[in-house]
């Protein structure tokens, strides 16, 4: 699904929240590889499940194509600074709700980017008959897990010692959801 483009201007940092398209690809990756490797709230170490330009090509194509998918990116001065998905499913069981993810550059954490992308992909979903977004967060990401709580999400469950980080410790993965409520 394609949306359209929003303008921001958060402590001076003017950006804007549009779809991916298919231009982004070589970007998306280099940023996704940058990402893994500044913060390790993310599912995978830096280089791991590496997606390249013509896997984000296919991605991006895939999404725009699909009713029940979206992808989002934020654009500071022609880069991108960071990206959401809703991936949705086509099973009538599962038609009803998408999985959301989100990362963002470390240099623009504190801007709202992370916020805004979030509350677009809200938008997106209540706005085309979704009615629940899922999501995992890492227990420790304490800032994300607020920011999902102010948006409605509420903690369904956590996944005890889910991921084992650099300190060698396990630790929890909490699984969060938002149920559009009309």
């Amino acid at each position: 699904m394609v949306v359209n483009p929003k303008e921001f201007q958060v402590r001076g940092l003017r950006y804007m929240v549009r779809s991916a398209v298919e231009e982004d690809a070589q970007n998306l990756s280099e940023v996704r590889l940058q990402i893994d490797g500044e913060t390790e709230n993310m599912d995978r170490e830096k280089g791991e499940a590496y997606i390249d330009e013509a896997g984000f090509k296919q991605l991006i194509a895939e999404d725009t194509g699909s009713p029940r998918n979206l992808f989002l990116v934020a654009q500071v001065d022609g880069r991108i600074a960071g990206f959401a998905r809703c991936e949705g499913s086509s099973l009538k069981r599962l038609a009803h709700k998408v999985e959301f993810g989100i990362c963002v550059l470390k240099e623009f954490w504190g801007y709202g980017i992370g916020q805004n992308l979030l509350k677009e992909a809200i938008l997106w979903a209540d706005g085309s008959g979704i009615k629940k977004i899922s999501l995992s967060v890492l227990e420790s990401n304490e800032k994300a897990i607020k920011l999902y709580q102010k948006h409605r999400f509420e903690t369904e469950g956590v996944l005890r010692k889910d991921k084992l980080l650099s300190d060698g410790r396990y630790y929890n993965t909490v699984v969060m959801g938002r149920w559009h409520v009309i």
